[in-house]
């Protein structure tokens, strides 16, 4: 498939996204020509930060998470932001949805602190992943390998996982998914 025909959808609560880590993937993927999805747990807007801490751009959603399928996109994107994932990662519905894209064999792709809801959904064991080092010890409880470096690709268990470490790695994030997509 082309990333032109790509349907990519892109789940956050709606306050504490780190906000290139939602932008850059959103953008450059429908600037590619994918058909991008924003859905968030209510339909109020998105508010992103900078480091967690400095106010940044605020979104509109397009859907809200409980009104998507996994069945329906290509491609799940979990962006980070420690509040934005931490609420994310005991939301029964992001659980869910991780959890239909795995065991549909379709890829994942989570920056930073994303990895975090892929712990909560049980995806993780048997996995090698690069998130940010905060959540290391997460990933190592749960059964996955961490190690840092500014992309991870890893195929195990029957679907693709793409992980990055911080926001400049966006630029190897959003190129693995472009890849993956094109593949």
């Amino acid at each position: 498939m082309a990333v032109k025909d790509a349907k990519v959808l892109i789940i956050v609560n709606n306050w504490g996204i780190e906000e290139t880590e939602l932008t850059r993937p959103l953008r450059d993927l429908k600037a590619a020509g994918a058909d991008v999805t924003l859905a968030a747990t209510t339909l109020d807007p998105c508010e992103t930060v900078e480091h967690d801490r400095y106010e940044g751009e605020t979104l509109t959603p397009d859907a809200k998470m409980s009104d998507v399928q996994a069945a329906d996109y290509d491609l799940l994107v979990v962006p980070g932001g420690t509040c934005n994932v931490d609420r994310v990662r005991v939301n029964e519905d992001a659980i869910t949805l991780a959890q239909e894209f795995a065991h549909e064999g379709k890829p994942i792709a989570a920056i930073c602190h994303g990895a975090w809801l892929l712990v909560n959904a049980d995806l993780v064991e048997g996995k090698t992943l690069s998130p940010c080092r905060y959540i290391a010890a997460d990933i190592e409880n749960a059964g996955g390998h961490y190690v840092d470096e500014q992309l991870t690709v890893d195929d195990e268990n029957g679907w693709r996982l793409i992980t990055s470490r911080k926001p400049a790695d966006l630029d190897a994030f959003v190129g693995a998914i472009k890849d993956t997509l094109e593949a």
